[in-house]
């Protein structure tokens, strides 16, 4: 028994190697979320992954979902092998979907991030941040994606848990779009005030100005770390290292540097980890830990016992980082 134990152990051993090594993957796909519609995602991701394609001699196939959480599930369920996420969503790709960082954005200004944004219509009579937090029930709100870092996780920690408000209630009425949605939402008076980022706005600056022109910018948030790419934990070693190895390495002639400032105003990617993500965990357990605080609903012992766990949890991340 225990010979034939040791025999099948050896056999499991031998196949896991030989997956780890393997180089008979043909197909991969790559997974873009909707910060747009899908056309003006298509146009931007194409021709990087067909040079990703010719340089690494696998045929890589975009994947263009209609909510972020389409990208999470299809990795999730390998569907998707690649994915370009904001941090927020990384972080449902890591914890969920056998997801790990393994690249990071690297802007063409050289900033090591980008902002979030709270906007309106010029013509707005929002004039103040002071005015959305005092006024909420005159005004309708545009949040991103609820897996959106910029659109959803940063504005709401910042301009809402902070000042013990939740903008499900604050407002008027409330609704949730991708970024361009919710850029024209405010550009066409549709919306009183909505979230935005500093990549939206950099591209309506050089796109449209005259749009840029029609809008103002009531907040701006603290650095967001840039966006990471990720892949399955579970991809063959040697897949991994060509597509890291183009990744990081993608940018090197003027055709690949106009490619890369159509994806976002880039300059490249550099080698990252899941270790990018700890700044954003660590805004989510702080939002959490606001919550559990000004719950009048909740026991004193349930409440200690959850603020507890949330402190262990944050006391781990420092001493990841």
């Amino acid at each position: 028994m225990l010979k034939t134990m040791k025999t099948l152990l050896s056999a499991l051993a031998i196949s896991a190697a030989t997956i780890a090594n393997a180089s008979d993957i043909k197909e991969l796909n790559f997974g873009i979320i909707a910060t747009e519609k899908a056309g003006a995602m298509k146009q931007m991701w194409e021709p990087f992954l067909e040079d990703m394609t010719k340089a690494t001699g696998i045929k890589i196939n975009g994947f263009y979902a209609t909510d972020y959480a389409g990208v999470i599930e299809a990795q999730r369920f390998n569907k998707v092998q690649l994915a370009w996420y904001g941090n927020k969503a990384a972080i449902d790709a890591v914890d969920r979907s056998q997801g790990e960082v393994f690249a990071q954005f690297v802007d063409l200004d050289g900033t090591p991030g980008y902002y979030s944004y709270l906007i309106t219509h010029k013509d707005s009579a929002v004039k103040t941040l002071d005015q959305v937090l005092q006024n909420g029930k005159q005004y309708s709100f545009g949040i991103g994606d609820p897996s959106s870092t910029s659109g959803t996780l940063v504005p709401t920690y910042y301009v809402f848990t902070l000042n013990k408000l939740d903008p499900k209630t604050h407002f008027r009425v409330m609704r949730s779009s991708n970024h361009e949605g919710n850029f024209l939402a405010v550009l066409n008076k549709q919306v009183d005030v909505a979230t935005s980022n500093s990549e939206m706005t950099e591209k309506m600056k050089e796109k449209s100005p005259e749009k840029m022109d029609q809008i103002r910018i009531l907040w701006t948030s603290p650095l967001i770390p840039r966006d990471p790419l990720v892949w399955r934990k579970d991809l063959p070693s040697d897949v991994k290292k060509k597509v890291q190895d183009f990744v990081v390495g993608y940018g090197k002639n003027d055709r690949e540097k106009e490619i890369l400032k159509n994806m976002y105003r880039l300059a490249g990617f550099k080698a990252s980890t899941d270790a990018q993500l700890i700044p954003i965990r660590q805004l989510e357990l702080f939002k959490d830990r606001m919550k559990f605080e000004s719950d009048a609903n909740m026991s004193a012992a349930e409440k200690q016992t959850k603020i507890a766990d949330i402190d262990a949890k944050l006391a781990a991340l420092a001493k990841a980082k």
